[in-house]
């Protein structure tokens, strides 16, 4: 028996295993079985999300106030020779939720405004510099701690209004404490607070008004049931906002109908003090209140602090024929993208969809997909083009100029060449024609054109890189604009991509959401490089993953949130001028890119006065650059401070090679000694001198700093022999002169500077002397 048991439990075990064996090998088949029939099965196919209509869609405005308007009152200018164009908010503390936004709103109107804390008694900051106000606006997030101040800072505060013109902004915010009923301390005004609300509309008499459309109505309830509507029977209050009560919610008290329409926001025309205001019965959480801020802040600043009506977009397609299987564009995609374009041109003067291609992926889509791309050729004069790279690599893993060069020469020669032709026929002498886009002609008739670009012959492309199809492109590159792929090389600069640019292209204008860094959006700025001007870009919450309308990420609800009054509405509405960052996947299936554009244009002409247009590039840019004079000139960082910055920036660059330690002053004061006796300790490695001036090299206030960062660490030794010189961690020294005013913005705020303030010598003594004595 034992010796049948030593046979049969082998062959069990063997049984075993190989059962274990046929279940894992069933799961996997099930699994891939599953996987594929998951990916390549017809997803079901849903209506299309439809834009917003017309304005008439949300409702139009009910009967106006309970009371006749007052004829409008023109502001009372402040004195502006006399105050400061400075905004002072009154905070409850460096982190109250409503405090920030008042600020991120004033810093995307760049509005320069100062913080202070709410004070209690005695604290209030100083208001004037000699003859000057030193403020053109007071801000209390609070309303109630302006309305309690104490005698002697109350009216201090008030006198400095009355006598420069300066207005007031205050908030009151209801919590579960809060009387519903009160007098507001000093006014002749009453409170009604912590109510629910429905149906919003503006004032057509408020004589605030500048972006805010007037007469339009917001249907429905308004989020939460704190909000706060004043009532009063004095002709200096001005209803802004009014609301109605929500059915269940009690009838407020004083004679007042139940159906009356309530003031949630004021405007205070100063004949009860003197003083201008506006009070808000709820914080900046609603959309329309910080549209109407907007305008009050322009309105209390005699338009001192005040957004022009005009708007300048520019909708970018990156990645044209770029994509996998199943995200692409089709024929009635593109067939749908032309009919809005031609939508939005009745609505916005020029608006043209600007694309940006990389030809090597030219039909590699399904074959619906490929008939796509061969529709937006036939369609290729409708629209404006511009050089992605040609495989969609970034610029910045190219250090060679040439091999990059050769990328784009590759982009150029399907943009323009007929491909069946492209090896036979191309002499090295030919120079190929432009053909200018009928849209574009306009504006380059009146700009003065870029340079004529001449055509350089290419030679074979690499392994699967065929160029050879069946029609002449004849793709118009006219633009002299071009975007890096995942924006690599633009910030921080790979001088490389510049210059192959220029090279190549001819190429003026680019844009990067990377400067000075990607969050938050309201810092973003421009800067001119090398010639080329870099325009800030925006994102618009489409990226190549967004390609269901249903599956947005928050739900479709947050894409609807943003275009109505969220972060791509006041995008626009703060920022005059805006490139939007699209892919072509956003085109394809739910088409949530013709969606998006669409109910924005829709419902900023619906809620405000702005004026869309679209300009190309090159105009744009020279516009953007008339607003902005003062960030022509770039303000470089640390690369490696920002993650995403080292992500894209040269493995050949390394931030080791940066200077730790620099010294700082103007010349003659010492600075050369102190850099001798400093690079005589064994720890200190200083900077190479210049070859040209043979001193150490001048990098903020001179021609260098121009051409960025890593021409200042070239000066510098490399760090394998800094290592070699002491086994501490070593401090790099580097002399730079004093810039003026320069110097305090361009200086790193990072620990790559300590500046060292000297003494000068006294008379009779020789700067070496001196500094040997400071030193020992």
């Amino acid at each position: 028996m034992l010796q049948l048991w030593k046979v049969v439990r082998p062959a069990r075990q063997l049984e075993l295993h190989r059962l274990i064996l046929l279940l894992i090998a069933f799961s996997l088949g099930s699994m891939g079985f599953l996987a594929y029939y998951v990916s390549t099965s017809p997803k079901a196919k849903e209506p299309l999300p439809l834009p917003l209509g017309d304005c008439s869609s949300s409702g139009a405005a009910g009967p106006g106030p309970a009371r006749p308007p007052v004829p409008p009152r023109p502001p009372r200018p402040p004195e502006t020779t006399r105050t400061e164009p400075v905004v002072l908010v009154f905070v409850e503390s460096a982190y109250s939720q409503l405090g920030q936004e008042i600020v991120a709103i004033l810093e995307s109107s760049r509005f320069r405004y100062s913080t202070e804390l709410a004070p209690g008694r005695g604290d209030m900051p100083t208001l004037t510099d000699h003859t000057r106000g030193r403020y053109v606006l007071v801000i209390y997030e609070n309303l109630l701690k302006y309305v309690n101040l104490d005698a002697w800072s109350r009216e201090l505060l008030d006198r400095y209004c009355v006598e420069y013109g300066v207005g007031i902004i205050g908030f009151f915010r209801a919590h579960e404490h809060s009387l519903l009923s009160a007098q507001l301390k000093g006014f002749p005004i009453f409170l009604h607070s912590n109510l629910g609300l429905r149906d919003y509309q503006v004032n057509p008499s408020a004589p605030l008004l500048h972006l805010t459309r007037p007469s339009r109505l917001e249907p429905g309830p308004l989020p939460g049931d704190d909000w706060t509507i004043f009532q009063s029977n004095h002709s200096t209050y001005e209803p802004v906002l009014l609301a109605n009560l929500r059915p269940a919610e009690p009838p407020v008290p004083g004679p007042v109908p139940r159906r009356a329409h309530l003031p949630t926001v004021v405007q205070d025309l100063g004949l009860h003090d003197g003083i201008q205001r506006v009070l808000f019965g709820h914080g900046l959480s609603f959309w329309l209140h910080k549209l109407v801020f907007v305008d009050a802040v322009a309105y209390l600043t005699g338009k001192r602090l005040c957004l022009d009506l005009d708007r300048y977009i520019l909708v970018d397609i990156d990645d044209i024929f770029v994509g996998k299987e199943g995200t692409r564009m089709k024929v009635d995609d593109v067939e749908a993208l032309l009919t809005t374009q031609n939508k939005l041109r009745t609505l916005v003067p020029n608006f043209t969809f600007n694309l940006g291609f990389s030809g090597k992926f030219y039909h590699t889509g399904t074959e619906e997909e490929d008939a796509g791309d061969d529709m937006l050729l036939k369609h290729r004069k409708e629209f404006w083009w511009f050089p992605h790279m040609w495989s969609h690599m970034q610029p910045h893993l190219f250090h060679n100029r040439s091999v990059l060069a050769d990328q784009m020469r590759l982009n150029k020669q399907f943009a323009l060449v007929r491909p069946l032709d492209l090896f036979s026929t191309v002499s090295p002498r030919m120079n190929s024609s432009f053909q200018i886009s009928p849209t574009v002609s306009n504006f380059l008739s009146v700009e003065a054109s870029p340079p004529s670009l001449s055509y350089t012959p290419q030679t074979s492309p690499g392994p699967g890189e065929s160029l050879c199809h069946s029609q002449e492109h004849g793709i118009p590159t006219d633009l002299g604009y071009a975007v890096a792929p995942h924006h690599s090389g633009v910030y921080p600069i790979h001088t490389q991509l510049y210059e192959a640019w220029k090279s190549v292209w001819g190429i003026q204008v680019t844009s990067t959401e990377e400067y000075p860094h990607l969050r938050p959006a309201r810092y973003r700025r421009g800067f001119i490089h090398s010639g080329i001007m870099v325009l800030p870009r925006q994102t618009c919450g489409l990226f190549t993953h967004t390609i269901f309308y249903n599956e947005y990420p928050g739900g479709s609800r947050e894409l609807d949130r943003s275009i109505r009054g969220g972060e791509l509405f006041l995008t626009v509405l703060l920022n005059p001028i805006s490139i939007f960052m699209t892919h072509l996947s956003n085109y394809g299936n739910d088409r949530l890119g013709l969606y998006t554009f669409e109910s924005l244009v829709r419902f900023l002409q619906c809620w405000t006065r702005l004026r869309l247009q679209t300009l190309p590039p090159i105009p744009l840019a020279r516009k953007y650059f008339e607003l902005f004079p003062q960030e022509r000139s770039p303000l470089w960082q640390n690369p490696c401070d920002d993650k995403r910055h080292k992500d894209i920036w040269s493995k050949e660059k390394t931030c080791d090679r940066l200077p730790k330690f620099l010294i700082v002053g103007p010349q003659k004061t010492g600075t050369t000694a102190v850099h001798f006796f400093l690079s005589l300790h064994p720890a200190v490695t200083s900077s190479f001198p210049s070859p040209s001036t043979f001193e150490e090299i001048q990098f903020f206030s001179g021609p260098n700093y121009h051409k960025g960062t890593w021409i200042s660490s070239l000066f510098l030794p490399m760090p394998a022999l800094i290592s070699c010189l002491k086994k501490v961690p070593p401090t790099l020294t580097q002399r730079l002169y004093h810039g003026g005013e320069l110097l305090s913005c361009r200086e790193p705020r990072s620990s790559l500077c300590s500046p060292t303030l000297l003494t000068g010598p006294t008379p009779g003594t020789s700067t070496s002397e001196h500094m040997e004595t400071q030193l020992l």
